[in-house]
């Protein structure tokens, strides 16, 4: 019987973005974590972000953040590719989104 799990992965920028949050690292880990089981949890998002999906989540003493991530569904992947408080985060989403189209990742 397939598993109706996905993997959530994390680009190398986003795995910094994670350690960035030092001691809420464990708390964001969590929050994603549940795209395992749920993987269009997050709203989608529109214009030049298009194609990504925007999960929001709040850490104990630090406020509301987001991990942006895209859904490859043949590979049964979520792939994060920025954490980050709700500040500024889409203007950078939008740099790294582009990167990763013109590496091929997505």
């Amino acid at each position: 019987m397939a598993s109706d799990r996905y993997d959530v992965k994390l680009t190398p920028q986003a795995e910094e973005d994670l350690a960035r949050l030092r001691s809420w690292a464990d708390q964001a880990t969590l929050a994603i974590l549940e795209l395992e089981a749920d993987p269009l949890r997050g709203h989608t998002l529109l214009g030049s972000l298009r194609g990504t999906r925007s999960l929001e989540f709040s850490l104990m003493g630090s406020g509301v953040h987001r991990a942006l991530y895209v859904v490859l569904e043949t590979d049964r992947v979520c792939l994060v590719f920025i954490l980050g408080p709700h500040e500024n985060i889409y203007d950078k989403a939008r740099r790294r989104v582009a990167a990763l189209k013109r590496s091929g990742t997505i």
